[in-house]
């Protein structure tokens, strides 16, 4: 069995880099904190252009968005996700009115994009690491930054991180097949549509978009290029 040493750098990442966050954070005047927060925010929106960009169907992205957002809202996904998130703060003890968003925001930046799938597939074909090593210091600082107004919840993402990364990596062989090019651009684009979600509510604009509904999309970019290809 592949063990996916690649992955437990990547989460431990997470937890460093969210605890430097948090500790940082008590230390820095509120309105720095929130400038910097901001700031990052417009930072994922050209990186999830470069995501969205790497898809030459950007039309199928699109759908995979719209009907995922569509699927999500008609199950209630985001409502469901966040009174999970409220047990967990409540099983916590957590006090931060912010844990839920962190948790749930933190962990769609750190799960979806091309570098996850890319990096854990390689990792498990034994193509190296330096894919996931390089994502693994970009989390680092993202998390850091994210946890300096979020707080803990942020940490927690590297549960989800652990476990879908893992999973990629030690069934890689299986993997490799279906994961086609339009598949992986497909997976990129979607993802980065949402990352731009997450980069506008950042931003601190009202309403703010609904990331956590929007994540049946990513199901739909593995089905959806095989069909309509």
């Amino acid at each position: 069995m592949v063990i996916p040493w690649g992955s437990l750098v990547n989460a431990g990442a997470i937890v460093a880099g969210g605890t430097m966050g948090l500790c940082l954070g008590g230390l820095i005047p509120e309105r720095v904190r929130r400038v910097v927060f901001q700031l990052f925010g417009l930072f994922l929106v050209p990186i999830s252009l470069g995501m969205i960009g790497k898809s030459p169907n950007l039309i199928l992205a699109m759908m995979c968005a719209i009907l995922g957002g569509g699927l999500g809202e008609a199950l209630r996904l985001g409502q469901r996700l966040e009174g999970l998130g409220d047990r967990l703060k409540r099983a916590l003890g957590s006090k931060n009115p912010h844990f839920t968003d962190g948790l749930i925001s933190s962990s769609i930046m750190v799960c979806v994009g091309a570098m996850a799938i890319v990096g854990s597939l390689e990792e498990g074909l034994g193509q190296g690491r330096t894919t996931v090593y390089t994502k693994t210091l970009i989390d680092f600082f993202a998390v850091a930054v994210l946890a300096s107004r979020l707080g803990a919840g942020v940490i927690l993402s590297s549960v989800p991180l652990l476990v879908y990364q893992g999973l990629v990596t030690m069934a890689a062989g299986a993997l490799q097949p279906f994961l086609t090019g339009p598949i992986e651009a497909c997976l990129s684009a979607t993802g980065g549509i949402m990352v731009m979600g997450i980069g506008v509510n950042m931003l601190g604009l009202r309403p703010p978009v609904p990331i956590s509904s929007v994540l049946p999309a990513l199901a739909l970019a593995l089905v959806l290029p095989a069909i309509l290809g």
